[in-house]
């Protein structure tokens, strides 16, 4: 289940599980795909925990929008 912080109006904090990083090319193709989305304002993918932190503006972009931009990247977040 992700966990999510929303900072008030144009911002919103998340960390999402995802499953099938294990190198920096994972966790480069993870943030390239995140970061191509409007909206998005900061991401940071940890291959050692396997979690990807996101801050994003909601009236921009959705949750289900990055997380089908992770799984259309080849890799699976946990819900």
């Amino acid at each position: 289940m992700p966990h999510c912080c929303n900072h008030g109006p144009g911002r919103s904090d998340i960390t999402l599980k995802v499953s099938g990083m294990s190198c920096s090319h994972c966790k480069h193709a993870v943030e390239s795909a995140v970061k191509a989305l409007p909206g998005i304002e900061k991401v940071d993918a940890r291959v050692e925990d396997g979690k990807v932190d996101v801050s994003f503006d909601p009236s921009k972009v959705s949750l289900e929008q990055i997380t089908r931009a992770i799984e259309d990247a080849g890799y699976e977040v946990q819900r």
